[in-house]
């Protein structure tokens, strides 16, 4: 069975159970979004984005979104679909990014998922469940009332009480989401979490070929810092004063992103530039932490270390001909 019809010409593929899907993640500032769009000129490929954050409009430079030149011509999904203030989370995403595989791989092209946002991976690759546990009105409007009169505050206490899962993943003025969350516990008696679960014993969706970025943590440090500081050079300031001045309120969720966050503090003269970005550095530093704790725990994935290559052409070109001769094989 033929699967490949050249190198940069599209693949071709019949009689497969499950569809390949290629994943290119790792941390923050490893150089992913590089690699991905290189490895899809080389293979045929189009992104489906996996980034939380870069699904918002008008959130370009804290995001690192990719501009059209460094897009270098490769269609990329999942990218600039809703505004800040517009409801997106992790099931509306699932059920995009299968929705675009099952499309990509119908025009003979390969699906290259490509982020840091492990959630979402594990979600379109997984069998994760995001069915809704029902809604009550009446509850709902008791809990908001309780947060008219005492603040989200005291919400955000009593879920930390009856699911500390889920309010780690919130922020304390998250008001509708907290409120939500408790709703589902008064209602159900079960955490909402326990909704957002995945059947570890079942087989993964698709053929996978997936890869991670890494490199040595004094070196990622640093390019982490570099990064930020080229962000606030580029006019990250700016740009969230201008996402301020459209009426986009500080506690939205997209607000609340890292590199956002820590500048809204600066602009409400909480701390000075030179702190804010400081903060940011540190910030990002930490969720480049997470992100390696999240990865390493998925023994599908296939490490590049950075520093062995001179350049991301040459992983590019690696993990190209890998995936050429898994696609052969099958």
């Amino acid at each position: 069975m033929e699967l490949l019809s050249g190198r940069g010409n599209g693949v071709k593929v019949t009689n497969l159970k499950r569809h390949p899907l290629v994943v290119i993640t790792g941390p923050t500032a490893t150089g992913k979004s590089r690699v991905g769009v290189l490895v899809a000129k080389i293979i045929g490929g189009e992104i489906i984005s996996a980034d939380s954050m870069l699904v918002y409009r008008g959130m370009d430079i804290g995001t690192a979104k990719p501009t059209r030149d460094e897009m270098c011509g490769i269609p990329h999904h999942l990218i600039d679909i809703v505004n800040p203030n517009e409801d997106y989370n992790v099931a509306l995403f699932q059920a995009q990014a299968r929705a675009l595989i099952k499309d990509i791989i119908g025009r003979n092209k390969l699906p290259v998922l490509v982020g840091g946002t492990g959630l979402y991976i594990r979600a379109v690759i997984d069998n994760y469940d995001f069915s809704s546990p029902g809604n009550d009105g009446s509850i709902r409007n008791s809990l908001l009332k309780e947060a008219m009169k005492h603040g989200s505050e005291s919400l955000y206490q009593t879920l930390s009480e009856v699911d500390p899962g889920a309010a780690l993943k919130l922020h304390p003025r998250d008001t509708r989401r907290i409120i939500r969350a408790l709703e589902v516990y008064r209602l159900t008696g079960k955490p909402i979490s326990s909704y957002h679960r995945v059947e570890t014993t079942s087989q993964t969706l698709y053929n996978l070929l997936m890869y991670g970025l890494n490199m040595d943590r004094d070196r990622l440090y640093q390019q982490i810092e570099h990064r930020v500081d080229q962000m606030i050079t580029a006019g990250l300031v700016d740009e969230v004063r201008g996402l301020l001045n459209k009426g986009f309120s500080p506690d939205l969720k997209s607000m609340r992103g890292l590199g956002y966050k820590e500048i809204l503090e600066h602009l409400t003269g909480v701390s000075s530039l030179e702190q804010a970005t400081e903060v940011l550095k540190r910030n990002t530093r930490r969720f480049a932490k997470r992100q390696l704790t999240w990865f390493r725990r998925d023994q599908r994935i296939n490490w590049f270390n950075v520093d062995e290559y001179n350049k991301h052409d040459v992983i590019s070109q690696e993990i190209s001909s890998r995936i050429e001769g898994v696609l052969k094989g099958l």
